[in-house]
């Protein structure tokens, strides 16, 4: 599954990382049971995950409405990825 991970094209042809870097790793370490170390590579994946989730929900179970899930798990979600972006690359 790592071999066909693909590259960061903001980071490959601007050198700067974007908001989603490190999805896919954190992803492949929730996989192999290593949620804190998920959690240190992209601290957005659970909210993430969480969001997708109430996505999918929204497709098979029409009967619900799951939009105030969706827009509050993906307000979370860009928060998270706001906040952690900042913090991984001006205080540490």
């Amino acid at each position: 599954m790592e071999k066909y991970m693909l590259p960061c094209l903001s980071k490959k042809f601007l050198g700067i990382e974007c908001f989603g870097c490190g999805t896919q790793r954190a992803f492949v370490l929730l996989c192999k049971g290593e949620f804190a170390e998920a959690f240190q590579m992209f601290p957005a994946i659970y909210t993430l995950l969480l969001f997708l989730g109430f996505v999918g929900l929204n497709f098979i179970d029409k009967s619900r409405n799951y939009h105030k899930a969706i827009i509050t798990s993906a307000i979370a979600n860009a928060i998270i990825m706001v906040v952690s972006y900042f913090i991984k690359h001006f205080y540490i």
